[in-house]
């Protein structure tokens, strides 16, 4: 899944949630349930999410809800092979962006 984010250092959970497509509610259940997702909370106590978060949330989003894994299952992959998944994931989204804009290319012929 290619996300539409600017780079910055942190991003809410509003930008997450519509980036992602998802409910808030889902980011925090998955903060909740996944301890490789660690914010850091502002002054008033929202969760500010760092680019290491959103790589992991990529990583929870495409085993969840692309593979269709289990949140159990999900989270076995993850500390069992955390490098080797974030690995395949990285190349798997370098694909799509390459696929989509072979696809953008084959528009404009």
């Amino acid at each position: 899944m290619q996300l539409n984010l600017p780079e910055k250092r942190y991003y809410s959970i509003g930008e997450l949630a519509k980036a992602f497509d998802v409910n808030a509610s889902l980011i925090r259940f998955w903060d909740k349930e996944f301890d490789e997702i660690n914010p850091k909370k502002n002054a008033k106590g929202d969760r500010m999410f760092r680019p290491d978060d959103v790589k992991v949330l990529q990583m929870i989003y495409h085993l969840v809800k692309e593979r269709g894994f289990t949140l159990e299952g999900a989270k076995t992959h993850l500390k069992e092979g955390k490098k080797k998944t974030l690995n395949n994931f990285e190349i798997i989204t370098k694909l799509e962006g390459i696929k989509n804009q072979l696809l953008e290319m084959k528009k404009g012929l």
